[in-house]
């Protein structure tokens, strides 16, 4: 676990997780993150191989959240105040609202302006170990621990001064207006090891992250460095560009607010800082910046964004959560009326839509019951007596008796209806009827 607020007492009522799966960088055991996994209320996303997946579980409050192209960087920004920021690579910054402060846990630490006991495990102590921190958060219990290992630049040597050499930059005075704002010593230290460490492809990958993470903690710090070069950790951002046109361009301190078709009112929190990377300049006649397709558009090519992070075309159904609503995207907002026909009802736990018998059925005492899911989710109970059947009795004639004349009286079929009462049972009623016959019976009288 990186980070959650399901700690101490508030164990089970957290809204999210941050879980880091890492797999080796090289041979000595240095590890980079494979995939990171948000669960954020009832939705797991999944940031992996450059893109994320997002999957609905059937746990958990409905957070709403928004997912942003930012330079490299892909934002995920949550109503909780959750930010989290991916190069799309091994690397990650999550920002908290305020209110989250001493009410997280996690490798990250507790957010409570104390240093000294961020290293609290899983059971609430505070160690001095890291692997004894580390080990405690390993996610599930039953995962080996990890153990301690050499030195990546100790492991390999013959790493250690070419990574030295290409790490120095955070050193030089490329960096010289940020020295004084962040310490530039441990940002330098780790750009060493992670330099040494992948010793099996993807080492500029490993350096250009480090130093990457130095750069945007300077800009945050309110020093903006230019430090990429065509011979160190470009970005080609012309890649985006079609031919003769030059909408692309690198920003080492990111850009304004852009209107993008996920973001048509261009406002962005202030939370966020200015994030590296290839902007594009919309032209007027396409404001708009689609993401999905990394181009500029008109408004009406934009589409719309459901809740689920899903695309919708203009004219298309949205689906909503609001009952008795229809929704269709209109550019790139989603417009909602009321329509009796998307109106549910629920009984017993279960949804019927409009004009359903949800139950009909009898109270037993002559009286029958109805109830229809009606407007506005409304169930429409009706109560009247039932219809029966009078019993019909034929009453046999007497003709005047003689002497020697057999006299036979004659009883006709008598048929009773019997009701069996029941509790309401939605959808089918609860009243059935038995038709009982009797048979005709002769007397003969003498």
């Amino acid at each position: 676990y990186l980070k959650q607020d399901y700690c101490g007492n508030n164990n089970a009522n957290g809204s999210f997780r941050v879980i880091t799966e890492n797999i080796p960088c090289g041979t000595t055991g240095t590890t980079c993150s494979k995939a990171i996994k948000l669960f954020l209320g009832n939705n797991e996303l999944i940031l992996t191989e450059g893109n994320y997946q997002v999957i609905e579980r059937n746990t958990g409050e409905v957070v709403p959240y928004q997912i942003r192209t930012m330079g490299i960087y892909l934002v995920i920004e949550a109503n909780n105040g959750l930010i989290l920021m991916w190069d799309r690579k091994t690397s990650m910054f999550i920002k908290l609202n305020p209110q989250f402060k001493g009410h997280v846990c996690g490798l990250c630490g507790n957010y409570d302006g104390n240093a000294n006991n961020d290293f609290t495990t899983r059971s609430q102590a505070v160690v001095v170990n890291p692997l004894d921190f580390g080990n405690s958060w390993k996610v599930p219990a039953s995962c080996p621990d990890a153990k301690s290992k050499r030195s990546p630049c100790t492991a390999n040597p013959y790493r250690q001064s070419w990574s030295q050499k290409q790490c120095s930059i955070i050193q030089s005075k490329v960096f010289t207006d940020c020295h004084s704002k962040v310490d530039p010593s441990p940002f330098y230290d780790a750009c060493v090891t992670d330099s040494c460490a992948c010793d099996s492809g993807g080492d500029c990958e490993c350096f250009c992250t480090a130093v990457a993470a130095y750069a945007e903690a300077c800009n945050e710090a309110g020093a903006c460095i230019a430090w990429r070069s065509p011979q160190i950790c470009p970005l080609f951002c012309d890649y985006y560009n079609s031919p003769g046109e030059c909408e692309w361009h690198y920003k080492a301190c990111g850009a304004q607010c852009m209107k993008t078709c996920r973001n048509p009112s261009g406002s962005c929190s202030t939370q966020i800082p200015p994030l590296e990377g290839c902007y594009p300049k919309c032209p007027p006649a396409q404001p708009f910046f689609d993401e999905d397709i990394m181009k500029c558009v008109e408004k009406e090519q934009c589409g719309c964004y459901g809740r689920d992070g899903k695309h919708y075309n203009n004219g298309e159904k949205v689906p909503t959560t609001e009952n008795c609503q229809t929704c269709y995207c209109n550019s790139v907002t989603v417009d909602c009326k009321y329509d009796v026909q998307a109106c549910t009802c629920t009984y017993n736990g279960n949804k019927y839509p409009y004009g359903h018998i949800i139950y009909d059925t009898t109270d037993g005492h002559s009286s029958c019951m109805t109830a229809v899911c009606g407007k506005n989710g409304t169930i429409q109970r009706d109560m009247y007596p039932c219809s029966t059947t009078t019993p019909i009795t034929s009453i046999p004639s007497h003709p005047t008796p003689s002497t020697n004349v057999p006299t036979s009286t004659s009883f006709s079929t008598v048929t009773t209806n019997v009701f069996t009462f029941s509790t309401p049972t939605p959808t089918e009623p609860a009243t059935s009827s038995t038709e009982t016959t009797a048979s005709p019976t002769t007397f003969t009288t003498t």
